[in-house]
């Protein structure tokens, strides 16, 4: 049994010119890059073994990172299945001149440890210690069976997790 804190990865970039768009701002896919190193760390940290990513949530950026800043890209566990591990993500801009953070953006990623055939294998339970942890892992359930019905793995009369939202 491993917890959140087991898992947690801070990983910071800087924002250079080959990151950035004509307006000076990063790139919202070099973001998504970056975010998914940061969850695979996160995910191969708990399972002790290499993943690969199965879905990524809904990414909405707040605020732009601009040329020069620093990108932190947070990253830990918030509950795991059988094979499969949701990874939540927070993002913030640092701009050193400034002196001053600002929050990005944030996602869910969903990893698949595999083992030495490539082949779904079992991950370590996660136990939330945390208020924000226990808030963050009972949310999970309702989040991945979101997923698995846009992904057209689940019908939505089989959501019982959802079914409670919408009655």
């Amino acid at each position: 049994m491993k917890t959140p804190k087991d898992s947690h990865i801070i990983m910071t970039e800087l924002v250079l010119p080959n990151d950035t768009n004509v307006h000076g701002n990063l790139m919202g896919g070099r973001l998504m890059y970056w975010m998914d190193i940061a969850a695979a760390l996160a995910a191969g940290k708990h399972c002790n073994g290499p993943v690969v990513t199965a879905s990524v949530d809904n990414i909405s950026f707040e605020s732009p990172i601009k040329l020069g800043n620093a990108v932190h890209i947070e990253a830990r566990l918030t509950r795991t299945f059988n094979t499969s591990m949701e990874v939540h993500l927070r993002v913030w801009g640092e701009d050193y001149t400034q002196q001053f953070r600002y929050k990005s953006n944030e996602a869910y990623y969903t990893f698949v440890a595999l083992d030495p055939n490539r082949k779904p294998r079992v991950v370590p339970q996660l136990s939330p210690e945390t208020e924000e942890e226990k808030k963050l892992y009972e949310g999970a359930l309702r989040r991945r069976q979101l997923r698995l019905i846009l992904g057209g793995k689940m019908k939505p009369e089989d959501a019982e997790e959802l079914r409670v939202l919408f009655h």
